[in-house]
């Protein structure tokens, strides 16, 4: 994964937030927009995820560099 772009530190900080005050976000995830509610922020091959749960009651994983805020 050596072409993972960091986001910036706001961005992850507000990710962070969100999985302990378990509030919604509306993101971008690959141009798509959806509303996810962040589970989990982690490191994991040389790159940073998102675990959260979507709408429809889905547990997803999203590289981080692949979201918009």
């Amino acid at each position: 994964m050596s072409n993972y772009q960091p986001i910036s530190c706001i961005n992850h900080e507000r990710l962070e937030f969100a999985v302990l005050t378990k509030q919604w976000l509306d993101l971008t995830v690959n141009g798509a927009a959806q509303l996810l509610l962040p589970l989990d922020v982690y490191t994991k091959v040389g790159a940073e995820w998102l675990k959260a749960r979507n709408e429809a009651g889905e547990i997803v994983t999203v590289r981080l560099d692949a979201l918009a805020f």
